[in-house]
């Protein structure tokens, strides 16, 4: 269980997206989980991203400014990744 940090719920850490910001500063999505970082979790919610506040909370967890760029990456991996949760059911699981 990990929190998400755009609504503060306690979620299944396979329902989250880890971000991570290295020691030099940059800011990158996690799939593996394992990067080395600061790390902050968002849930598999692509509206929620899209909020101004959404955006303040997470450059606010990470200690750094994102850019516009960053924010339609991360977007689009979410969207893709809720797909992808829609259809298969729990991420990871084979049928």
């Amino acid at each position: 269980m990990r929190k998400n940090v755009l609504n503060n719920e306690m979620v299944p850490k396979r329902q989250l997206v880890r971000i991570v910001r290295n020691k030099e500063g940059k800011v990158a999505i996690d799939p593996s989980g394992k990067m080395p970082g600061r790390g902050a979790y968002v849930g598999l919610d692509a509206q929620a991203l899209q909020s101004p506040q959404a955006q303040k909370t997470l450059a606010r967890v990470l200690q750094v400014q994102l850019s516009a760029d960053f924010y339609q990456e991360l977007y689009d991996y979410v969207e893709h990744q809720q797909a992808r949760f829609e259809l298969f059911g729990e991420l990871g699981k084979k049928h």
